[in-house]
């Protein structure tokens, strides 16, 4: 490795680092030291429900790779509650597949990130993430949003930084003495939280070879789920989740109950070729089970509730807004605007929702809503009460442009 450029006067005093534990974040500790000689680091870790004692021990491994200081923050209900749920209410889906996981992510951890600087007197915040990848993005605007003050200290795109392959991270923390997990044969990029967990690497990058069995960790493969089906009722107030099964909860423990439900069926799995941000395509493996569960259910109240122009309107509205979550534009003033907007449609999305699992699949199969629009004297095939010769001149009228157009041919 080249020797290390010496620190500038402007070199940092103070380092927020978003510290996962995982090994890009474990190698970069030291590479920090080494990088700026004499500056303090402070490990942030954003507990988000990545559940499977991921964090257990964390505070005294992050020590061991170099940190001075590391804060371990609950940000459990409120990733729920305040990044899930708007996103939810929105319906936000990215490219028809992607239900946001990592995306929505980001900008919670940058915010806590920055709030930690102003807590510890850091003078600047680093992240993890690639020169080719989002997260990147989504971790730097969050900075410039909240704190534009201070530094961005971005080792991937540091030209001293040599450790540009994962091979080469493992070798680097081998070389440290950095406890890690990952090895040279098995090395997959996963990133898990209480919403989804996501798989890269190894032959998931290859769109001609199919994601294996054993890639998957919230969920069992589909040819394993049950072969009974089950159902399960989920209870939204003004377009929220609030009930599992009639059973009032908040929203990270409701996520986490349909996680454990919808994991048994292997629901919520997805398998995507994605456009990222910086303009190459990736190949990701997702498992979005009680995400996939609530998008449905909130689909099936919505469709009740909503009168068409709104209902269509918001849909066009719903394909930006996943946009702007995936580019790491939570805190743009038009993702804010776009919340009002969506947040009046929300009034009448009260009911229940009842979805059947089976295999894979998570189909609503019957919805009731508090101040449903649907009438089944009007729905149903009887004329009782419809003026059928209204419908005459409406053809008419509304067809009349493509008659004229006809004609003129």
């Amino acid at each position: 490795m080249n020797k290390t450029p010496p620190a500038s006067p402007s070199s940092p005093r103070k380092i927020v680092l978003a510290y996962s534990g995982g090994l890009d974040t474990s190698v970069i500790l030291p590479w920090l030291k080494d990088r700026y000689p004499g500056v303090k680091l402070v490990a942030y870790a954003a507990d988000l429900g990545q559940g499977a004692g991921e964090l257990d021990g964390i505070e005294d491994k992050a020590r061991k790779s170099g940190a001075d200081e590391v804060i371990v923050e609950d940000l459990r209900r409120e990733f729920a509650e305040q990044y899930c749920w708007p996103m939810l209410r929105a319906h936000a889906i990215y490219e028809n597949d992607y239900l946001l996981g990592t995306s929505i992510a980001r900008p919670l951890i940058a915010k806590g990130q920055v709030n930690a600087a102003r807590k510890t007197g850091a003078d600047a915040v680093s992240h993890g993430a690639t020169g080719k990848g989002n997260d990147q993005v989504r971790f730097e605007l969050t900075y410039m949003a909240l704190g534009p003050d201070l530094k961005i200290i971005a080792p991937w795109k540091d030209p001293s930084f040599e450790l540009t392959s994962r091979e080469a991270a493992v070798d680097y923390a081998n070389k440290k003495s950095i406890p890690i997990q990952q090895s040279k044969k098995k090395i997959y990029s996963r990133d898990r939280n209480l919403w989804h967990c996501s798989h890269e690497g190894a032959e998931i990058e290859h769109p001609d070879q199919k994601v294996l069995d054993d890639v998957w960790l919230m969920t069992v493969p589909p040819h394993k789920a049950p072969d009974k089906a089950e159902t399960v009722k989920v209870r939204f107030l003004r377009g929220n989740p609030v009930a599992v099964n009639g059973k009032e909860m908040p929203g990270h423990e409701l996520i986490a109950t349909l996680n454990e439900i919808g994991g048994g069926h292997a629901i919520g799995q997805v398998v995507l070729a994605e456009n990222r941000l910086v303009g190459m395509k990736s190949r990701g493996a997702y498992e979005t089970p009680g995400g996939t569960i609530l998008y449905e259910a909130h689909k099936a109240i919505e469709q009740l509730t909503l009168e068409r122009d709104t209902m269509h309107f918001k849909q066009h509205v719903a394909l930006r807004y996943a946009e702007l979550v995936y580019f790491g534009q939570w805190f743009h003033p038009l993702r804010e605007a776009m919340q009002a907007f969506i947040d009046h449609t929300q009034q009448r999305v009260t009911g229940e929702a009842t979805i059947e699992l089976y295999k894979g699949r998570a189909q609503a199969v019957s919805a009731t809503a508090d101040q449903s629009l649907y009438d089944p004297k009007l729905a149903s095939f009887a004329m009782d009460g419809y003026d059928v010769t209204a419908a005459r001149g409406f053809i008419d009228l509304f067809g009349l442009p493509m008659k004229i157009a006809a004609m003129k041919k």
